[in-house]
């Protein structure tokens, strides 16, 4: 697990054969933290946030598929939110479009959930979590912005983006959710994608912007055109 601290702790593991990313967001000072997709090695997390001293209040889903919320996914039961709600005291923070597809494939229960809007804070000690709505790989497919730093989930790849041709998928929405919600934030922003599918494991608004090719249309037509689709 790598560390970065700056006015917070933000951690960055690859768990799991699927090369996924969680993350843990911390306040140096309370100790508070949240946890952002757990899935695959949920004791190994709980186990580093206790070692760390942290106190896991929340935990925060980008979306619903399995390997970033576990449940069962091609016969393989895939640990995640639902094992870490029996250890520790957190409520897990879905974008309301997600909270029906979260809880069919998790067992996760109505009272378990926390239901988030575009722009909804939440504070993780004296941090402040900015809620991203960026449909397109899901219909309640979310970001989430601390201090400059966005977690990205499978909206914004190093380079890439999530794909668009999955169940409740819609390519349109990715445009939107690239081109206007992402592109519109500081070009310093640093992104933490939800898998390691680059060299590198994190990169910036600014660079995504000058060579990730689904963040350089500026027409909806051709968007669709080069993900193989027409309006």
């Amino acid at each position: 697990m790598a560390d970065q601290q700056k006015k917070l702790s933000l951690v960055q593991a690859q768990l799991g054969p699927m090369a996924n990313f969680v993350y843990l967001i911390a306040d140096p000072v309370t100790h508070k933290a949240a946890v952002v997709d757990p899935a695959w090695d949920i004791k190994r997390i709980i186990d580093y946030a206790q070692a760390k001293g942290y106190d896991l209040e929340k935990i925060l889903i980008t979306h619903y598929h399995q390997d970033h919320l576990g449940g069962n996914m091609m016969g393989q039961n895939i640990q995640g939110a639902a094992e870490m709600v029996g250890h520790v005291k957190a409520k897990v923070y879905v974008n309301k479009n997600e909270a029906e597809g979260v809880k069919k494939v998790s067992g996760l229960s109505e009272s378990d959930l926390v239901k988030v809007e575009a722009g909804d804070v939440f504070n993780v000690g004296g941090l402040e979590v900015k809620f991203i709505h960026t449909p397109g790989h899901t219909p309640g497919s979310q970001c989430f912005l601390v201090e400059g730093n966005l977690i990205s989930g499978d909206t914004l790849f190093v380079n890439s983006c999530g794909r668009v041709d999955l169940p409740g998928s819609d390519p349109e929405q990715m445009y939107y959710s690239l081109n206007h919600t992402l592109r519109n934030l500081d070009d310093s922003t640093v992104v933490y994608p939800g898998h390691a599918y680059a060299p590198e494991s994190s990169t910036t608004i600014g660079e995504q912007k000058l060579h990730n090719m689904y963040m350089r249309f500026k027409d909806l037509d051709d968007f669709l055109m080069a993900m193989g689709y027409s309006k």
